[in-house]
């Protein structure tokens, strides 16, 4: 599907590869609390069940290239849909470093919000931002994101320990 500048399709097998990078890229396991590699058999059987709805599997990944370039340029995630409290998670990851502030995280969020609150009729979209992530911070409290807690020292990094906070997009029609 098309929006914008933007296009968000579902994973194909010819992203093996790309998401067997982008996986095992340990700079990013901290944003994702992913603590082991990913194996490519692990990520293929991921990519065919794909296919399921996000009422099955309680996920959806959508992978987002630019009209203009064709480029697969990075993911964006719905986790933990939680279809009773009408909710679910969101996350983003722009993988390739020259896409970067250019506007596709905002593009591809503001689907998502669109999605989820028209589309999914949910309640609240949630995330968790590392607080020292401040590209992230603006993103989401640019697009109506607010802060409302803080998970102290939650996400260890090196021999330190890094704050998590939530941020929640509470949808203002009736559900």
């Amino acid at each position: 599907m098309r929006y914008k500048d933007l296009i968000l399709r579902a994973p194909e097998p010819e992203d093996l590869e790309l998401l067997y990078k982008w996986e095992n890229d340990t700079s990013i396991w901290q944003l994702s609390n992913t603590l082991t590699p990913f194996s490519k058999f692990a990520l293929r059987k991921y990519i065919e069940n794909s296919k399921q709805s996000i009422f099955e599997s309680g996920q959806l990944r959508l992978m987002i290239g630019g009209i203009s370039s064709g480029i697969t340029i990075g993911t964006v995630d719905l986790f933990d849909f939680d279809p009773l409290n009408l909710r679910a998670g969101i996350g983003i990851l722009i993988a390739e470093p020259g896409s970067r502030k250019k506007g596709y995280a905002s593009m591809a969020v503001e689907f998502m919000i669109d999605y989820c609150f028209n589309r999914l009729k949910l309640h609240q979209i949630y995330c968790n931002i590392l607080s020292d992530n401040s590209d992230s911070i603006k993103l989401f409290t640019r697009l109506g994101f607010k802060q409302t807690g803080v998970k102290k020292e939650w996400i260890r990094s090196d021999n330190s320990f890094k704050d998590e906070l939530l941020f929640q997009l509470i949808s203002d029609s009736p559900h």
